[in-house]
């Protein structure tokens, strides 16, 4: 007669881990080509004013921002409210240049698409973000927004 074994116990079943590394840098490789990097270093504070009729953008390809407010280094460089374009402070009189060349970066279909977008501290005066409008307009970029926060518009607030 023949004996028969009972299995001591059950044994765990393996899991392959072959292609584990072949996985794991497929998601990184798509996690470093998705993910956007920040753009601008901002020196100025932008403490965007709330509204409530906001719309998005619907190419943020296509939008340039302008930064205005005060030095976020106020010991530096000052309380007044400053200009910023791209990763350095600004004046005037380099608004239409910036305006030239990021014409120039986009292909020529897309270059009367353009937004400028002006994101203003929400306690800079309009004196300063008037000036940098009629830069603007001699730079024939007559596409502006303004950028805001969703909230509520509190009555009275200056």
């Amino acid at each position: 007669m023949a004996r028969f074994k009972k299995d001591a116990g059950t044994k765990s079943v393996k899991i392959n881990t072959a292609s584990l590394p072949d996985i794991i840098f497929m998601l990184l490789f798509f996690f470093m080509v998705t993910t956007t990097m920040r753009e601008t270093t901002l020196f100025v504070r932008t403490q965007m004013p709330p509204a409530s009729e906001v719309q998005k953008l619907e190419r943020k390809s296509l939008v340039s921002f302008i930064y205005i407010g005060p030095p976020i280094q106020y010991q530096v460089f000052g309380t007044e409210p400053r200009i910023q374009l791209n990763d350095a402070f600004a004046t005037l009189n380099e608004i239409a240049p910036y305006v030239a060349a990021e014409r120039e970066a986009r292909n020529e279909a897309e270059r009367n698409q353009i937004t400028t977008s002006l994101k203003v501290d929400r306690d800079t005066k309009m004196g300063i973000v008037t000036d940098v409008k009629q830069e603007l307009r001699k730079s024939n970029a007559l596409k502006i927004n303004y950028s805001t926060t969703r909230g509520e518009v509190v009555a009275g607030r200056r």
